[in-house]
C-alpha cells in the first residue's frame, strides 16, 4: 500500500484502486503533486476495506481488478457510504461505460489518459460534491417535481418511480433534475456539461451521452429525448400534470 501526502489548506484523500503498480504509482504521485493525499489499493476487495477505513473524498477505480472487479467494488463502497467514483476502463466500448455508470460511478476515463485531464476530472468531481451540499441547503424550500408516476425531490435528492425509489448517483440525479426543471426544453450537451459537470469546455460531450444512457437504463428509454445534433430534453410521463416553471 502506497502512502503519499503533501501539506494543503483543504485536505482531500483520494483512494486509487489500480492493479498495475507503475500506473498506480504515477497516479498517486500526480495526486500528491496537486496537494492531496493518495492511498492505493491493488484489488477490489482491498479497495472496499480501505474505503471503509479511510472514508476518502474520491475514489479512482479501475474496472479490471483481481479478487473483485471494479464494478462490484464500486457497488459495495457506495452502498456503505456515498462517495464520487471516477472509473478507469481499458476498453472504449459504450456498453462498458454504461455498466460502470450504472454501478454507481460518476465519471469515467478510458486508458490511456492524460494525467492533467485526470486531475481536472477529479477537481470537477470534488467541486460538484461541494456545490451539491450548498445547493441542497439552498433547495430546502424547493418544490418537489411531481410528474405523477415519477417524483423528483431536490431537497432529499431522491427519485420515486411507480412508488419505488430509484437509486441514482449524484451525477445522475443532478442531470435528471436539471432536465426535469424545464420539461420538454432541449439542453445542449455543452450547457449540461457546464451546469452538471462544471466543465467550461465541450471536451466531455461523450460523458453526457453515457450518463443519459445510464439514466435511460434505470428510468426507461422514453424519459429523455434526444434532439439529434443538439442535446437532450426531459419528456414527462404521459398524463403528467406539468406546472409552469417558477
Amino acid at each position: 500500500m502506497l502512502n503519499t501526502s503533501a501539506p494543503q489548506k483543504t485536505p482531500r484523500t483520494i483512494l486509487v484502486v489500480e492493479d498495475e503498480p507503475d500506473l498506480a504509482t504515477a497516479i498517486a504521485q500526480r495526486i500528491t503533486a496537486n496537494g492531496w493525499t493518495a492511498r492505493v489499493a491493488s484489488d477490489g476487495a482491498s479497495a472496499v476495506r480501505a474505503a471503509g477505513q479511510l472514508k476518502p473524498d474520491l475514489v479512482i477505480m479501475d474496472i479490471m481488478l483481481p479478487v473483485m472487479d471494479g464494478i462490484e467494488a464500486t457497488k459495495r463502497i457506495i452502498a456503505e457510504r456515498p462517495v464520487p467514483v471516477l472509473m478507469l476502463t481499458a476498453r472504449d466500448s459504450e456498453a462498458d461505460k454504461v455498466i460502470g455508470l450504472s454501478a454507481g460511478a460518476d465519471d469515467y476515463m478510458t486508458k490511456p489518459f492524460s494525467p492533467r485531464e485526470l486531475i481536472a476530472r477529479c477537481e470537477a468531481l470534488l467541486r460538484r460534491v461541494e456545490r451539491a451540499t450548498i445547493i441542497a441547503k439552498n433547495n430546502e424550500n424547493e418544490k418537489v417535481l411531481d410528474f405523477g408516476s415519477l417524483i423528483i425531490d431536490p431537497r432529499q435528492r431522491i427519485v420515486i418511480q411507480n412508488g419505488e425509489q430509484v437509486h441514482l448517483t449524484p451525477t445522475e440525479f443532478d442531470l435528471l433534475a436539471t432536465l426535469a426543471r424545464r420539461p420538454k426544453s432541449v439542453f445542449k450537451r455543452e450547457k449540461l456539461l457546464e451546469e452538471v459537470w462544471d466543465w467550461p469546455d465541450a471536451s466531455g460531450t461523450r460523458t453526457v451521452d453515457s450518463h443519459v444512457k445510464a439514466l435511460r437504463h434505470k428510468l426507461g428509454s422514453d424519459m429523455i429525448r434526444t434532439a439529434h445534433g443538439v442535446g437532450y430534453a426531459f419528456e414527462p410521463p404521459e398524463n403528467a400534470d406539468l406546472a409552469p416553471e417558477a
